[in-house]
């Protein structure tokens, strides 16, 4: 639900390294809200890769990537 507000208009955004590094570390935070697993009597945190498989969607630097693709394809598409 916060993901769309997030990656708004992320099509003109220039990516900067950085700025795509803060919003991986940004969807791993919001991931983490879960909260950790309760194993055999131990508490421990989840992994990047429970986290992608439990949530089967692509992290937030892969939705800016194919929606900056899909805007160049309509831009490329709008001079024809």
């Amino acid at each position: 639900m916060v993901k769309p507000f997030v990656v708004f208009g992320s099509e003109t955004w220039v990516a900067a390294e950085m700025d795509m590094k803060k919003a991986s570390t940004w969807d791993r935070k919001i991931l983490r809200i879960q909260g950790p697993l309760l194993e055999q009597g131990i508490w421990r945190i989840r992994t990047n890769q429970e986290l992608r498989e439990l949530y089967k969607d692509p992290d937030t630097v892969a939705h800016i990537n194919k929606k900056r693709l899909d805007w160049t394809g309509h831009v490329v598409r709008l001079n024809q």
